[in-house]
């Protein structure tokens, strides 16, 4: 007689695409994905990326290099982004052969910190297009190309500058705040696919651009304002988007996952 898999299972022959999904946060969504038994498509702007990372996800699951797909999409150019999203969840779909269970946006591009100073119109637009114009857009998609269901949802990553300000990050905490409001509003307007959020602090992966010695020092200065006393690791953040995907009863809601760095 087999045990129950009441919990274990409720991800199992789901569809799921994770934008942003070749490296990073984005990347660990997708491994523990695949874990629970969800067909997975990871997509990002760069080819190589893309093939890399499914090269990896069926090395790490070769019982799952079925269920694993790759494509690409850019959302930097306001001319595009609309067709480069529709391409994107119609080429899913094809692939995976059936509506989408949930979407996860943890796509992003440099931080752009800047003096008030420094500021232009130009720089503040820019600076919304991946992080938020692209997923805000994307919602426009939503009902067409998912399950319209209780179970189905649709996820976005914003940080915790959202709530806890930092000089120079004025533009980029105006935006990330501003994804709060997108996902309590978009909670509505889609029902009943559920929209929630996760917001982590700073958490260690291979997308900080700059060198290694620069790179430790500033995850040592965030660890000392953590009260885990260590910077947020990729597979832990994991965690908090499958509890939103596994958790039906969640909906509107942002999640933060920051070492709790804002008590400190």
């Amino acid at each position: 007689m087999s045990d129950q898999r009441k919990y274990t299972a409720k991800l199992e022959g789901s569809r799921a695409l994770v934008i942003g999904g070749s490296s990073g946060i984005g990347f660990t969504v997708a491994e523990a994905c695949l874990e629970y038994g969800a067909l997975v498509t990871v997509s990002s702007s760069n080819i190589n990326r893309v093939q890399a990372a499914v090269e990896k996800l069926k090395t790490s699951y070769p019982s799952a290099k079925d269920r694993v797909f790759g494509l690409t999409v850019d959302l930097s150019k306001v001319e595009t982004v609309e067709d480069e999203l529709k391409t994107l969840l119609e080429g899913t779909v094809k692939e995976m052969g059936g509506k989408l269970d949930h979407v996860i946006f943890t796509a992003g591009d440099g931080l752009a910190v800047s003096k008030l100073e420094d500021l232009t119109a130009q720089k503040i637009i820019q600076t919304g297009q991946v992080r938020f114009v692209a997923p805000l857009l994307l919602a426009k998609f939503v009902p067409t190309y998912l399950n319209s269901s209780y179970k189905s949802t649709y996820t976005i990553a914003t940080g915790s500058i959202s709530e806890k300000p930092k000089p120079g990050w004025s533009v980029i905490a105006s935006y990330a705040g501003g994804v709060h409001s997108m996902v309590r509003n978009l909670a509505l307007d889609l029902k009943p696919i559920r929209v929630n959020g996760v917001s982590p602090d700073v958490v260690d992966t291979e997308l900080w651009s700059m060198p290694q010695e620069e790179k430790e020092k500033m995850m040592q200065q965030a660890s000392e304002k953590m009260l885990t006393g260590r910077p947020g690791q990729p597979e832990d953040v994991a965690e908090i988007f499958l509890a939103i995907l596994k958790d039906r009863n969640m909906d509107g809601t942002i999640v933060r996952t920051d070492g709790g760095v804002l008590l400190m």
